[in-house]
């Protein structure tokens, strides 16, 4: 994912996807346009990637010229078309050849088109590397299209958002940031609490690893036979077969605004883990924000919901200590992680569930 100004985006289409858009363009022009010597007229600023490109392909005599004119500002189209270089070339009795970069509802095209023809070409033809034939909304025929793409707003190969974007070599389309935060804390500090609240007020997706670990073994799949062998035997389920699980759990919605992970990682390996699984999403943990909680206070909500849990493990004083220090011994150190990345927010965890959901919201409101 890239930022431009204000908005995100993502890859659309590679560099080598550009280019056989373009071979198709060319192909089309040197099947029509042999020995009739045209003047390719580039629409600047965006023609002027695709222009040189398939000029370069073009296999016999041509000339080039330019326009320049406008329709858009920022995202969206302002309806009308300004001409800001005017036509410094006689196209009189000539083969003309609009070259644009994109055409979406045809705006800009048309308009021009209109004007060029009272320049008495011998023909006017309309040449655009990608069409979005979705919002295209105008009688006047696009003669060639190097490739259909969705109605979507991409920058990159000449097309910019507010002047920025136009050198990449690749399409990239408007996305929304993905907001991953990693809720972190010691047993009984109401991750999962804050965890149901916050994933509504964000629309994020909650995974919990406990949860996902739970499914996997109850409904028998591979990764839930796989953890349930280690489980079995008193062994630590691998690094490999977490991160598959929660790769699955993730991939399940692709297009969601982000995730809170509620009990992973838990080790620095894992957050490694985590950071390759997102890059591979084009995104990132955009924060780790921890419920500080006192060890005492811990120990009395825990031996308190041990009187209606059911579990074993919140009715024992002894085995709360200690999971609370195996939580300092072997997580807590998660947190240098994500400070040398000043990613770590610590939120005191004392207080009403609405006081503690205020305050995370103040931090997830940063991220």
């Amino acid at each position: 994912m890239i930022q431009l100004h204000d908005l995100y985006f993502k890859p659309y289409l590679s560099a080598q996807q550009i280019s056989d858009a373009v071979d198709n363009l060319a192909y089309q022009l040197n099947r029509d346009l042999a020995g009739k010597n045209p003047i390719f007229l580039g629409i600047l600023n965006g023609s002027y990637m695709v222009l040189a490109d398939l000029t370069r392909k073009f296999q016999h005599d041509c000339e080039i010229a330019f326009l320049r004119a406008s329709s858009y500002s920022g995202t969206s189209s302002t309806g009308e078309v300004t001409e800001h270089l005017p036509l410094d070339v006689d196209i009189t009795n000539r083969v003309v050849v609009i070259v644009e970069d994109i055409v979406d509802t045809g705006l800009t095209v048309d308009t021009l088109s209109r004007k060029l023809t009272n320049h008495n070409p011998t023909a006017l033809y309309v040449a655009t590397l990608f069409l979005k034939p979705e919002v295209y909304n105008r009688e006047l025929k696009i003669d060639y299209v190097g490739q259909n793409i969705e109605n979507k707003f991409v920058v990159g190969y000449g097309m910019d958002y507010n002047n920025l974007g136009r050198n990449l070599p690749e399409l990239y389309v408007q996305t929304q940031r993905m907001k991953n935060i990693v809720l972190f804390g010691p047993p009984g500090a109401g991750k999962g609490t804050q965890a149901d609240r916050l994933k509504e007020k964000y629309n994020l997706v909650h995974i919990s690893t406990g949860d996902v670990f739970r499914y996997n073994i109850k409904n028998g799949t591979e990764l839930g036979t796989l953890a349930k062998s280690f489980i079995d035997k008193g062994q630590l389920v691998p690094d490999t077969v977490t991160i598959d699980m929660l790769r699955a759990e993730v991939e399940k919605t692709p297009d969601a605004n982000g995730f809170i992970f509620d009990g992973f990682p838990r080790t620095n390996a894992q957050a490694e883990a985590l950071d390759e699984l997102l890059s591979t999403m084009n995104t990132t943990v955009a924060g780790m924000v921890a419920l500080e909680v006192d060890d005492e206070s811990l120990v009395q909500r825990l031996l308190e919901r041990g009187k209606s849990s059911g579990r074993a493990d919140d009715a024992d004083e002894g085995v709360i200590r200690n999971r609370i220090k195996v939580y300092y011994d072997e997580t807590a150190p998660l947190k240098n992680y994500y400070e040398a990345q000043n990613k770590y927010h610590g939120v005191n965890g004392l207080g009403s569930i609405d006081e503690i959901t205020d305050r995370l919201s103040v931090e997830f409101d940063k991220l």
